[in-house]
């Protein structure tokens, strides 16, 4: 069965009616999983969109609400920590974690990064985001983790992605505009899909040039079950 994760993202603005809409969406498509991001002002200095952005990350102030929301809806939630506090922040609510394509090609070039280890000693899945193949990494055996093909551009061409190890991987992140790249992955062996999301690509949600609005996720998904039907 094909895992659908709903990347919100920054894609909310910390507008909670909107989150609310956002993951019913995303529920009633299909998805199994919706995931956001945890990071401080640190991380962002410098960026143009700070004030902006750190409304959307997980934070203290926040996070009761996000769970919350999620639970009414009936859809697990998680996250990715880009800072080691977030771990201890996110630990009661989650029960998986993602790390991004920049933590994870460092992973797996056999630099354990500090954020890394405190996640793995939770013992919980991490889903690792890479553009590195696992497949000869010590890692790779490891049941708790689970790798995507990710190319870390935003957003990126079909000319860009290289599916010819794709089956290395137990997944797919997307960056992609085009709604053929998730449905190939799929094709190949992917059973992870991680896929931006967004309520309106008419709006500037920040992450919209490599999200998809629920009408795209859905064609997306129909597509992945009528695929399944004729070659199952």
């Amino acid at each position: 069965m094909t895992q659908l994760i709903a990347e919100i993202g920054v894609n909310w603005d910390g507008d909670f009616q909107l989150l609310e809409k956002i993951i019913s969406s995303a529920k009633k498509v299909g998805c199994q999983f919706v995931k956001f991001q945890s990071f401080n002002e640190e991380i962002i200095k410098g960026h143009p969109l700070k004030n902006r952005l750190i409304k959307s990350s997980v934070s203290k102030d926040n996070i009761e609400q996000i769970n919350t929301i999620a639970k009414s809806i009936g859809i697990e939630w998680f996250c990715t920590p880009m800072y080691l506090e977030a771990v201890d922040l996110l630990e009661p609510y989650v029960k998986r974690y993602k790390i991004r394509e920049f933590d994870g090609r460092q992973i797996l070039n056999d630099n354990e990064t500090e954020l890394f280890k405190k996640i793995k000693k939770t013992d919980k899945e991490i889903i690792i985001s890479t553009n590195t193949s696992p497949k000869n990494s010590k890692f790779f055996s490891d049941p708790l983790l689970k790798f995507l093909y990710c190319v870390p551009k935003y957003p990126c061409s079909m000319s860009e992605l290289d599916f010819s190890d794709i089956s290395s991987y137990h997944g797919y992140s997307n960056h992609c505009p085009k709604i053929l790249a998730p449905l190939v992955a799929n094709i190949l062996g992917a059973d992870i899909l991680e896929v931006h999301v967004t309520d309106d690509k008419n709006k500037d949600f920040v992450d919209n040039p490599v999200s998809f609005d629920f009408n795209e996720l859905g064609q997306l998904i129909d597509n992945i079950h009528d695929v399944k039907k004729i070659t199952k």
